[in-house]
């Protein structure tokens, strides 16, 4: 089932449960998807690949603003930002735990014969694509950093 149709299922159901934040979060959602439909040529739709990029981009937004406002201080709008962010990672597939990501890391690590921090940019080539919607693009770096520096 597309992203889009089973973002209108769940803002359906947070109407009918008076649930105002996670219809808020909802609604941002299908606008992004709306957005980016709009952009394209024709009305395909978006490949499952595009949808976990625009899931994973408007996460990192919410992670980004909730640590801005953490600093600063304004618990109320961390919390609009933590409850939208918690949303959209319902959405995401599961990330990787570090165990995990790490032997994702080797297996790449092998297969483009990486041997140390010069390889840096090949590595986070075929990682990124790879492990798109899994993991953290800045924990990929720094594990593959860690790696390629020992």
């Amino acid at each position: 089932m597309s992203l889009k149709i089973n973002i209108e299922k769940e803002i359906k159901q947070a109407m009918l449960a008076r649930d105002k934040d996670r219809l808020r979060a909802l609604r941002a959602i299908k606008s992004l998807i709306l957005l980016e439909e709009t952009k394209g040529s024709g009305d395909k739709g978006m490949s499952e690949e595009e949808e976990i990029q625009l899931l994973t981009k408007a996460a990192k937004q919410r992670k980004d603003s909730l640590e801005i406002f953490e600093k600063q201080g304004r618990e109320d709008l961390a919390a609009l930002e933590n409850s939208e962010l918690q949303v959209i990672q319902e959405f995401l597939p599961q990330q990787l735990s570090e165990a995990e990501l790490e032997v994702e890391l080797q297996a790449i690590l092998s297969e483009t014969g990486a041997e140390g921090p010069k390889d840096m940019g090949k590595v986070m080539g075929v990682a990124t694509k790879k492990l798109a919607g899994k993991a953290d693009g800045k924990l990929i770096s720094q594990k593959v950093k860690a790696m390629l520096n020992s």
